[in-house]
Parts: C-alpha cells; structure tokens; sequence
C-alpha cells in the first residue's frame, strides 16, 4: 500500500496538470474548495512537511554552509528579479504581473524533494535548501514582494508577513514538535502524507484557474509564456550558478531544481488574501502546473542518463 501512495505522488505533474486543464472546461468541479479551504490546505501540506523534520536536519545544514548559501541566494536572486524582468518586458496586465512577481519570490516548492530524487540528485541537500528558503520566506517573500511589484499594484507587507508566518512557520513547527513527541503517529501519516500534498495542491490550483478560466482563456497564451518563461530560466540559471562555483552535476541538478520550483500554492495563499484582485492568484496557479511538468521532463532526462559525476 505505502508504494501504491509513493507511485501516485511521484505522479504529481500529471495531476496537477489534469487538475488545471480540467478547471478550464468545468469550473464548477473545483470552484468550490476555496477561501479558508485554500489556506488550511496549504496549512496541511507545510505541517505533513514538518513531520519529516529532525532536529538533525538543522544541524546538518551547519555541514554544508557553502552550497546552502550558494542555493539560497539564487533562491532569493535569481527568480525574484526574473519574474520582475519577465513581467515587464512583457508587458503583462497590472494582476498578472503582480502575481507572477508573487510567486517568483516565493521559497522552493516541496515538491522539488521528489523531482530531486527521480532526478538522481541530492536529496538531502535539496530538502535543507527547501527548509531555508521556507524559512527565510517569513520575511524575504514579503519584503521582496513589496520592493518589486509595488510599482503594479499595492502591496500590504506587513500583511504578507502575518500570513505567511501562520500558514508556513507555524504548521512546520507543529510539524517538527510532533516527529520528536507522537513518533508512532507520524510513522503511521508519513507514507501518505505526500500524496496528500500533491492532491491538495491539485485542488488549490485547479480552483484558482477555474475561478479565472475566462480572463486565462482571453490573455492565457501571453501569460502561460511568461510562467514558463519565469520557471525554464529559473531551472537553468539555477544550474549555471552552482557550476560556476565548481560543483558536480548532482549538486548542480538539485540546485537547478530547487531554482526552478516555487511554493506556487503559497502564492496562491497570499494573492487571494492581500490582493484587491482574484486574478493575481492565477499565475501562482498555472505556476504550479509549470514547474511540475518542467521539473519532471528534466528529472527524466537527468534519470536516463549515466549517474552523475563531475
């Protein structure tokens, strides 16, 4: 049973994907799961995140400074000012541009632990990446957030700053508390914890692109461009930048693919909650259908070739 769940969450794009394609043709399936059904989905996935936390796993991060440092600032450099970059030259509407902004400053998706792993990659180092940047993003994400798409639309930081400090740091607190006190409960959630993060996030996703489904269907090919725009060069700058500091491909891959994926359903979270308007929710939304597939083509590829070595 417990491989049947980790073959069905392996199979996140393909949900996702299903999910976003089908909110477009029949919006009523997803509409509905939305308001604080999004935010304690969310809430759920950053606490199923929590319970596979050690307190070893802070510890380790103190091991491998260089390449964590190197990571997170890519994290933080690099996406941020892409989607800033991208939305301006491509002269996106005032919502769209927000939230392509929103979700380029958004940390690495948890998601990337997996594609990491098909990808033949380190997944130790990708999930203390993914620790940091979730971390860090209680700050980071609001006050970048604000700098950048501060020219498109009004931004409430402080806000941002409440909001993600209640659906991200506390639930993985919670999280962290429970794998160290109720260990035979977490045994007992871990093995379908994940895919009940894929379906949550295919939920989420799909109810934001079938609440906009028209204004997506008017301007979508213009904005499915700059999404894909914002994740593919996210993925190979990712790379780059920890290739130009020397290290191997199994390191330069999981670097990539931390880059390349963002907590889009964190994006979603913020857009719906201090955004005057709903549509700066859907780029977040089909940022997660992005950077699934995206990831997963790579992780392929990567997986079918020789293991990686220098």
């Amino acid at each position: 049973m417990n491989r049947l769940f980790a073959y069905a969450a392996n199979a996140f794009p393909f949900w996702v994907s299903l999910g976003g394609i089908s909110a477009l043709f029949y919006p009523d399936l997803f509409t509905w799961f939305s308001g604080s059904w999004i935010v304690w989905g969310l809430a759920v996935i950053m606490l199923g995140m929590g319970l596979t936390l050690d307190l070893d796993d802070f510890k380790k991060v103190l091991t491998m400074p260089r390449i964590i440092l190197i990571g997170f600032l890519a994290q933080y450099g690099i996406m941020p000012f892409l989607g800033w970059a991208i939305a301006k030259g491509m002269h996106l509407p005032p919502a769209f541009a927000a939230g392509l902004i929103l979700v380029a400053c958004c940390p690495g998706g948890t998601a990337s632990n997996v594609v990491t792993y098909i990808a033949r990659a380190h997944v130790a180092l990708s999930v203390l990446m993914t620790l940091c940047s979730t971390l860090a993003a209680v700050l980071l994400t609001p006050l970048l957030t604000q700098w950048l798409a501060g020219a498109y639309v009004p931004v409430d930081g402080w806000g941002l700053f409440l909001s993600t400090l209640q659906v991200v740091l506390a639930p993985v607190l919670i999280g962290l508390v429970l794998h160290h006190s109720a260990p035979k409960l977490v045994r007992c959630i871990i093995p379908v914890s994940p895919l009940i993060a894929v379906l949550t996030i295919t939920m989420i996703c799909a109810s934001i692109i079938g609440q906009s489904a028209e204004a997506i269907k008017a301007s979508g090919f213009r904005l499915i461009l700059a999404v894909l725009l914002l994740h593919s060069c996210g993925f190979g700058l990712g790379y780059l930048f920890a290739r130009l500091f020397g290290y191997d491909k199994a390191i330069c891959r999981t670097v990539s693919i931390e880059v390349g994926m963002q907590n889009s359903g964190l994006g979603v979270v913020l857009a719906r909650k201090h955004f005057a308007d709903p549509l700066t929710a859907v780029p977040c939304a089909i940022s997660s259908v992005c950077h699934s597939v995206i990831g997963s083509f790579l992780a392929g590829i990567w997986r079918l070739g020789k293991n990686p070595g220098k």
